[in-house]
């Protein structure tokens, strides 16, 4: 059993140092991808405040496919170059966004949403998952959410 808790009042960069050794921690020895993303949904929700949706969109025949989350029932798929998450899995680019309104071709599949960060996985120089938080509150996503996302898509993209 794990039990992590990670303490609100630290530094983001500790924080996610903390994130992606528990992600280490939690995913060691499985090579079930599933279950890793499940976990790792889990295991974001819990460190992250003012969230409303952590998960992985999954890169399945040229296209995002659901995979394991954390929120309300979400988009089962999303075209590359659709939407945020679709821009990040276009560009191999994280998608930080303050305003969603404010991105052109949206996709709200949950009409809370205020801003949103969305960060490739990438294995071997090719998009494999998108890692995706949404939050009720406008800029809740900063440079350095946006560099500690991207070092867990690092360290898990060879068990996802």
């Amino acid at each position: 059993m794990f039990d992590f808790q990670p303490d609100p009042a630290q530094p983001k960069p500790e924080m996610y140092r903390e994130l992606v050794e528990s992600a280490r921690a939690l995913t060691h020895g499985e090579h079930d991808g599933v279950a890793n993303m499940a976990n790792l949904a889990a295991l974001v929700w819990q460190f992250l405040p003012a969230l409303n949706w952590a998960g992985f969109y999954r890169v399945v025949d040229g296209e995002l496919v659901l995979g394991p989350f954390v929120g309300k029932p979400a988009c089962i798929r999303i075209p590359f170059g659709q939407g945020v998450c679709g821009a990040a899995a276009a560009s191999g680019q994280t998608q930080l966004v303050p305003d969603v309104h404010a991105f052109p071709g949206h996709i709200a599949c949950d009409a809370a949403s205020r801003s949103e960060l969305v960060v490739p996985v990438l294995r071997d120089g090719t998009v494999i998952a998108v890692i995706d938080l949404d939050s009720p509150e406008p800029a809740r996503f900063d440079a350095e959410d946006a560099a500690g996302i991207e070092a867990l898509a690092r360290a898990v993209a060879d068990l996802i």
